[in-house]
């Protein structure tokens, strides 16, 4: 009979999550992990096998847990436009409140480990795709409320506009200033068609 684990598995894959966003997938050791964790290292394989295995955990709940978020924000019950507006503006917000610069951890992995990794990059298409979808939905049903151009594609505007805010997490990474990352946000909001009024 197996026996019961005795630590708290969310907060272990959190910790482990911490530690691979702050020094990324290579730089991160068994070490690092048995320190922030606080198991030792058969404890650590065997509730989650070896390094990589626990970072793709890692890496899929930090996607699930981002898409997810993204997905319902732009999904509430208030009209689109707003929430595609305060979407854009809360992302340089937050951008700018990251005074650590840790960026995103999926921007990080994407950097490090897709296209080397088939497994990474599957994981990191499938998350910039619903990213893309959540947009492009909210985009077309600003439309269909009457608050955006009804002849603009919303695909393209989705991907105008994801390809944008990941671009402000990067500009964050390095260091840009709170007024250009404001202003980039306030920019992208200008890109997105107004209907025309006769």
């Amino acid at each position: 009979m197996a026996r019961p684990r005795k630590f708290d598995e969310p907060q272990v894959i959190a910790a482990a999550r911490d530690v691979f966003w702050r020094s990324g997938y290579a730089d991160t050791s068994l070490d690092d992990l048995t320190a922030a964790t606080g198991l030792g290292r058969g404890s650590l394989y065997g509730a989650f096998g070896d390094k990589r295995a626990l970072f793709l955990r890692v890496l899929d709940e930090y996607c699930t847990d981002s898409a997810g978020h993204v997905a319902a924000s732009l999904a509430g019950p208030e009209p689109a436009y707003p929430l595609l507006v305060a979407h854009i503006r809360g992302l340089a917000e937050s951008v700018v409140a990251d005074a650590g610069r840790r960026g995103c951890l999926l921007a990080k992995t994407t950097a490090e480990l897709a296209g080397t990794d088939g497994e990474v990059d599957e994981r990191v298409r499938r998350t910039f795709t619903e990213l893309h979808t959540a947009l492009a939905d909210c985009v077309a049903r600003a439309q269909r409320e009457g608050d955006l151009e009804p002849s603009a594609d919303p695909t393209a505007l989705a991907g105008v506009l994801l390809a944008v805010l990941r671009g402000m997490e990067a500009m964050g990474k390095a260091g840009m200033c709170a007024t250009v990352l404001r202003d980039t946000a306030e920019a992208a909001i200008t890109l997105l068609p107004l209907p025309t009024r006769h």
